[in-house]
């Protein structure tokens, strides 16, 4: 059973928006989640995750100030709006749970994964 399923991606033109949602299959809880993405060619990298309980966000410096991540507590999801994208968004989107209390900005941190939705970002 997959335990996070990513939905939301597709082809957009540079400039427009995208909100990529995350279900969890389960109801373990994981004290953040987070949002990766892989580039072809590219090692996976982080882009933004937020703490369950504060609310504490962070973000790649890449997206600051583009992308916001957010979360429902009544239903588990996690989002991550896109804003303003660029070319270079354009990557494989990953959702993260069973996150470890290590560094939240490495993948390493997280025990459980979706399979991704293809972002696509068009000039």
């Amino acid at each position: 059973q997959v335990p996070l399923v990513e939905s939301g991606g597709g082809l957009v033109q540079a400039g427009n928006s995208l909100r990529l949602s995350c279900a969890p299959s389960g109801r373990t809880f994981s004290a953040a989640m987070g949002w990766f993405r892989q580039a072809p060619g590219k090692e996976r990298e982080f882009v933004a995750a937020i703490t369950w309980v504060m609310g504490t966000e962070y973000y790649a410096d890449s997206v600051k100030g583009r992308f916001s991540v957010s979360r429902d507590l009544g239903t588990n999801f996690l989002y991550l709006q896109m804003n303003s994208l660029k070319l270079e968004d354009t990557a494989v989107y990953y959702c993260a749970s069973g996150y470890s209390g290590a560094n939240i900005y490495t993948r390493e941190s997280y025990d459980w994964w979706g399979q991704g939705t293809q972002v696509t970002v068009s000039s």
